[in-house]
């Protein structure tokens, strides 16, 4: 693996140009390009996934498996959904406008890249969370600029060479560099900047934004709790905690920072939790993630060291190896030392409390990336969901929400903002523009626009009230919902659509002698619709 130094100055400003005047020639707003891209990013990753992994073990300790199933596999499969959807993504979007803005008008919504991105990796996991942004970008047609962590050095090495030889340079451009290099490259114009990690960094980095006006995307964390009620399946919930603290030695910005355990089951709980750790540990240690750096290993140790909980399970580690070994902490309060900032290691802290204490204390703290439950219960599960708020929710399970086809990932609050994966990603770094063409002849019917204005015709402008609501209603007046199963999601135009296919429908069973047998079919829908236009 070749060695990579940091990124110079000089360096940095040739390959910023680079990018800028690539963007300006429109050489990837072109989606044959898009395409090509991303299909050598698909080489990339397959050409170098045993690399991949051993820059992993080195730099973390990862087991092959981890490492395939939470890195290379996540990337494969946002190569694929990206490639399978890129044109339709980038297709002009029809709108719904009317007759004069839609029909007349062409009302529509072109894609446009925002422009150069600067995507700043992490390095939990550093090969996942640089290429699914950057694949977004290329999705988008924009250029882009990748800083890997610094942190994790073999994979940022590897991730240097990757890039260097499959991508294309005019467009696609990887710099390194540790916190002076990136606030240097932080100085210049970006059209986006797409940044994963620590809050601490996100404020600087929002701030160099500013100076440009410059829109973020900031994949940040939080102290995502997990709250296991009294009728939750103790040993599944056990076993997914345990899992979500094991998986990267926790640290990971999705992973379960405490829980909030019933006290009617606290003690099952911990048993469980305590069985589930031994399970998955009983190959040894080898399997499990190491903290990165020294640095990482000291914050957890202290934060051990001065809690007032009662350490119940684990609390062996070694500096000489950086391995922090699972560990379960009860007793603890929400003052302690341990709830005082993200954990982002295999620390448990488990508090005992019910669940409306759970979510109320919730509700006073930071929004969080995630938020778990653990429940049987609709009842129990719906009112923390009212009473509470994050980035996304796995019910009896820990993370899955990330993964959820079509949907976005992100924060909300401290815990971040935008959002990314799938189409969600493509938007992240495309302006939606809206552009409409209204035909000249139509000028007969806009004079009222222009002055000098007359006062008659401000009747002709005025917008009245449609919907026929009335003066004085209360809140407990209002109708919540469509209120009717015929237009749920629908439009009524959708509905009159439907309609007119019914009745040519019946029209031909008619014709048939009523062989078809739709005519019963003609008059149910009819009565409905009849109810509908009331």
């Amino acid at each position: 693996m070749a060695s990579t130094s940091w990124t110079s100055e000089a360096a940095f400003e040739t390959a910023y140009s680079r990018l800028v005047e690539t963007f300006s020639t429109g050489r990837t707003k072109n989606v044959a390009w898009r395409k090509w891209q991303l299909k050598q990013c698909w080489w990339m990753i397959v050409d170098n996934e045993t690399k991949m992994v051993e820059a992993m073990k080195t730099d973390l300790n990862r087991a092959e498996f981890e490492s395939y199933a939470m890195d290379i596999g996540l990337i494969r499969n946002e190569i694929l959904e990206t490639l399978k959807h890129v044109d339709e993504w980038a297709t002009d979007e029809k709108i719904d406008a009317g007759f004069i803005m839609g029909t007349l008008g062409k009302a529509r919504i072109r894609k446009e890249p925002l422009g150069v991105a600067f995507i700043i990796g992490a390095w939990n996991f550093p090969f996942a969370v640089s290429f699914a942004p950057m694949l977004a970008a290329i999705a988008a047609g924009c250029c882009v600029m990748v800083k890997p962590s610094e942190v994790a050095a073999a994979s940022q090495n590897l991730l240097v060479d990757m890039m260097r030889q499959y991508l294309d340079p005019q467009a696609v451009q990887v710099v390194t560099g540790g916190p002076k290099e990136t606030t240097f490259m932080l100085k210049h114009q970006f059209d986006h900047i797409f940044y994963t990690g620590s809050n601490k960094v996100a404020g600087f980095i929002t701030a160099a934004a500013a100076h440009y006006l410059t829109p973020t995307v900031l994949e940040l964390g939080g102290q995502g709790p997990a709250i296991i009620t009294k009728s939750a399946n103790v040993d599944l919930a056990a076993k997914r905690v345990a899992y979500a603290k094991f998986l990267n030695a926790g640290q990971i910005c999705l992973s379960v920072n405490h829980v909030f355990a019933d006290p009617s089951i606290h003690d099952s709980f911990v048993q469980r939790l305590a069985f589930w750790n031994d399970h998955f540990l009983s190959k040894g240690t080898d399997q499990m993630v190491h903290c990165v750096n020294d640095q990482i290993f000291n914050r957890l140790d202290k934060l051990l060291a001065s809690t007032n909980g009662t350490i119940s399970y684990g609390g062996d580690r070694d500096l000489a190896t950086r391995r922090f070994s699972p560990t379960i902490v009860v007793d603890v309060e929400i003052s302690d030392s341990l709830l005082s900032e993200e954990l982002f290691g295999p620390i448990c802290p488990v508090i005992k409390a019910d669940y409306v204490t759970a979510y109320r204390q919730i509700s006073k703290m930071p929004h969080p990336l995630a938020l778990y439950i653990f429940s049987s219960s609709q009842g129990e599960i719906d009112e923390i969901l009212r009473n509470t708020n994050s980035g996304g929710v796995s019910i009896n399970d820990c993370m899955t929400h990330a993964v959820v086809p079509n949907a976005p990932f992100g924060g909300v609050g401290s815990s971040g903002m935008g959002a990314y994966h799938g189409v969600h990603g493509f938007k992240a770094f495309t302006h939606m523009r809206t552009v409409v063409a209204l035909p000249t002849w139509l000028e007969v019917f806009m004079k009222i626009r222009y002055p000098p204005y007359s006062t008659e015709n401000v009747k002709k402008i005025m917008v009245k009230n449609s919907l026929e609501f009335k003066r004085g209603e209360t809140m407990e007046d209002q109708t919540v919902g469509s209120g009717s199963w015929l237009v749920s999601g629908q439009s009524v135009g959708f509905w009159v659509k439907v309609a007119v296919i019914v009745m040519a429908m019946g029209f031909a069973d008619e014709r048939s002698g009523r062989r078809l047998g739709v005519a019963r079919l003609l008059d149910i829908f009819t009565a409905k619709l009849r109810g509908l236009l009331k």
